[in-house]
């Protein structure tokens, strides 16, 4: 299956939340607060445990911009680590280069912030990295390369990222176009509108 690219906000009525970050998206699920579909308004059936299990990894898959294979990779990879499967498939999930690219304020929605990187505008530890799975370390350094066209696009991206606020694990120098990866996240730091236990159960049938 191809990754999604049809209209966001009908994915977001889906889940009932804006798990794409795009603060157009939060004015449509004011308006529009049911799901989709002919019958949205009326449509209250009580969803079965495998249903809720189901829609919350899809939740995630469409929040990060994975397909399937590439998910289940990352839930095997969890597993394998000591601790809690659940948080270790978060921490990977957010150490993703395009997600601490969105984190930072690079780009406005994490869509944009793979593109960034896969267009070679980013770089780490002041390599180019154009993978945007790419696991960042604690101490990792991201800098936008020294083209006008990037750093123009930066600039204007953290500009637009005031309204939403930046993670306590990474930190930005707006006049350097620097951001630096200070540790890893917090368990609590972790997207809490994700129930991660869902995930596990649904891979542990």
């Amino acid at each position: 299956m191809a990754r999604y690219t049809g209209p966001k906000a009908k994915i977001a009525r889906k889940f009932g939340e804006n798990i794409f970050g795009n603060p157009k998206i939060s004015k449509i699920l004011d308006r529009k607060n049911y799901i989709p579909g002919q019958h949205g308004q009326s449509r209250r059936r009580r969803p079965s445990n495998y249903g809720l299990q189901l829609k919350e990894k899809q939740k995630i898959k469409y929040m990060y911009g994975l397909m399937e294979r590439q998910f289940r990779k990352f839930f095997r990879h969890a597993d394998k680590m000591s601790g809690e499967t659940g948080l270790n498939l978060l921490e990977l999930l957010e150490r993703r280069l395009d997600n601490v690219v969105y984190r930072i304020g690079f780009a406005r929605t994490r869509q944009a912030a793979r593109q960034f990187v896969n267009h070679g505008h980013i770089l780490v530890n002041g390599r180019k990295v154009d993978v945007p799975s790419f696991q960042v370390s604690a101490g990792n350094v991201l800098g936008v390369r020294e083209k006008t066209s990037s750093r123009q696009l930066a600039t204007r991206n953290l500009e637009d990222a005031q309204y939403r606020p930046t993670p306590a694990w990474v930190s930005v120098n707006a006049d350097s176009l620097q951001g630096t990866v200070e540790r890893l996240p917090d368990p609590e730091e972790l997207d809490q509108s994700i129930n991660v236990q869902l995930v596990v159960e649904f891979y542990s049938r």
